[in-house]
């Protein structure tokens, strides 16, 4: 096409004018026009962290797909009945509608077993998109004010995650999801004096009933997902309304976003990204297998299926329970099974209410309570993402605790000296993870500090009129100086007064002493960025320079240990 031609407005083509009496129409009854011309130019930026979200959107919307077709023919039944399908090992064994129905979708449903597994496959990848995605969100400070409330809906859309897989895992009846559904039941059941009147609402009398499957279905499918739609709406048009967080870089502030529209460029990439992520989880549900209830058999509630475990995103809590000492009291009749409850209903809830909790306690802690929309660089807040991988490890050593007995067999080891070593790791990893993880922050820091100050190696090697060598140092370009300085300075800390103007000790002065405690402790040993002058100081001292000239010109960044230019 010629650069001289012109291009049609879309109004003036044919398409157009026929589309402009219907959409006339519409938006003279709903003004979809001044709202759509507003967001459809939405800017967002680009980074290749904001993705994460994106994936855990889309594997729901896979969910979705795959969910419609095996509803279709999934039977949500206990009634007992008597097989006689083309899995001949189960011919004449009773089972359950829900299991039969399963085994029908697996092995008489065209392309029944290919759905089965892309619909399980999704819902893994949608919980572990969801963790990736929080905890980028956490170590770049993006629930700090005004996204609070997101961060809450986030932790909501998490824990229901975990219930609404929970439940698609407990469908099919058979041996392994029938004893993870059994740990449920002690859960319930351990919970202090209305336990068992759970248990019986619950299950519809005692486990196993005959009502859980039915019940666990309408949850799966129009409850659960229900409230995930309508939070997952609420989380996006938040991150429409407080505009999307970006990293720190030239011509990136407070006030702007700098990035592409959503039309065309945004949509193009999300429509694109959708087909990637159905191609990925698809090729997984062809090649990989997952949950093949055929091997388990069909749920007997006197039997419990050998090294059984549970999906991966509940393993931490089975080892919760199993790290646990067998601590139980009895008090007015009743026994309190402390060895349960406290690991397994407790450790839950304390899990949600720590996550929940902490954008206020940070602010709290820190007084900052102005809004924010440039990310953290991790190494920027160096408690903080200590916290964050010590937690991230105390919920890796409990995970691997849920399979201390496949870890025992595989590798031969004393299951009771591996369950110590768990017990004492539960409590000293995740300290030690803290130091090293706070260590390296304040390393990184450093380094910053000293290329900000000291420049980048050139690669340039000079000689001195007494015979020494040394490597020629130049300035980060003006971008990556910005980049790097583009956090707040570390605040004056000032102890709390004891007393007021007129010597009457102060309210709240206690609680002010530990906030002054906590402070302390939040920003000890952080380094602070290079003040302006320490930058144009160092930028004098590198232009002090003896000796011939070299032209590194603008896009030259030195050069790595073999000698290979480099961009930084």
């Amino acid at each position: 096409m010629s650069t001289t031609e012109q291009y049609t407005p879309i109004q003036d083509t044919g398409v157009g004018k026929k589309a402009a009496g219907p959409v006339g129409w519409l938006d003279d009854r709903l003004g979809l026009a001044g709202v759509a011309k507003k967001n459809l130019r939405k800017v967002f930026p680009e980074h290749w962290s904001f993705m994460l979200g994106e994936i855990a959107l889309w594997s729901f919307v896979v969910l979705l797909l795959t969910g419609v077709f095996l509803t279709f023919w999934f039977q949500p039944s206990m009634t007992e009945v008597e097989y006689h399908g083309s899995y001949l090992p189960f011919n004449g064994l009773e089972m359950s509608q829900a299991y039969k129905s399963t085994l029908d979708i697996s092995f008489d449903i065209r392309g029944g077993l290919l759905i089965r597994q892309i619909h399980h496959w999704a819902a893994a990848l949608f919980i572990a998109a969801m963790i990736a995605h929080m905890l980028r969100v956490f170590f770049t400070g993006a629930y700090r004010k005004p996204r609070e409330i997101n961060w809450l809906i986030g932790v909501g859309l998490f824990s229901l995650g975990l219930v609404e897989g929970f439940a698609g895992y407990s469908l099919p009846d058979d041996l392994l999801s029938g004893t993870g559904l059994r740990f449920v039941d002690g859960l319930i059941r351990s919970i202090p004096l209305v336990g068992s009147y759970l248990e019986f609402f619950i299950f519809g009398g005692e486990f196993p009933g005959d009502e859980i499957i039915p019940r666990l279905y309408m949850a799966h499918i129009l409850l659960i997902p229900a409230i995930l739609l309508g939070l997952i709406g609420a989380h996006m048009l938040l991150l429409v309304y407080h505009k999307h967080t970006q990293w720190p870089g030239p011509g990136r502030t407070e006030q702007n976003v700098v990035g592409y529209p959503m039309l065309p460029v945004y949509a193009a990439k999300a429509g694109g990204f959708f087909f990637v992520v159905f191609g990925f989880t698809a090729l997984m549900g062809a090649l990989l297998q997952i949950n093949p209830v055929w091997v388990y058999g069909p749920y007997n509630p006197s039997e419990v299926t050998a090294g059984s475990q549970p999906d991966w995103y509940m393993g931490f809590s089975e080892g919760l329970v199993r790290l646990m000492p067998g601590w139980e009291s009895t008090f007015f009749n009743y026994t309190w099974s402390w060895n349960v409850f406290i690991p397994g209903v407790g450790g839950l809830t304390g899990l949600f209410v720590i996550l929940g909790a902490w954008p206020f306690i940070e602010q709290w802690i820190t007084g900052d309570k102005r809004d924010h929309h440039l990310l953290q660089r991790p190494r920027n807040a160096p408690v903080r993402t200590a916290l964050g991988v010590a937690g991230m490890t105390a919920y890796g050593v409990a995970w691997a605790a849920g399979g201390n007995d496949i870890i025992a067999t595989k590798f031969h080891m004393d299951i009771y000296t591996l369950t110590n070593i768990f017990r004492v790791g539960f409590f000293v990893f995740p300290i030690i993870a803290f130091m090293v993880t706070k260590r390296i922050c304040i390393g990184l820091q450093r380094a910053d500090a000293n290329r900000i100050l000291h420049g980048y190696e050139t690669g340039v090697i000079e000689r001195s009129p007494d015979g020494g060598f040394s490597e020629r140092h130049a300035p980060l370009p003006a971008s990556q100086q910005y980049t790097l300085t583009a956090h707040d300075r570390v605040p004056v800390l000032e102890a709390p007064a004891e007393t007021d103007e007129n010597g009457v000790a102060a309210p709240h002065s206690r609680k002010e002493k530990v906030r002054a405690k906590l402070q302390a402790l939040y920003y000890r040993d952080t380094l602070d960025k290079p003040t302006a002058e320490d930058v144009q100081h160092a930028e004098e001292h590198l232009g002090e320079i003896d000796g011939h000239p070299v032209e590194l010109g603008d896009e030259f960044q030195g050069v790595s240990e073999t000698g290979v230019p480099r961009v930084h």
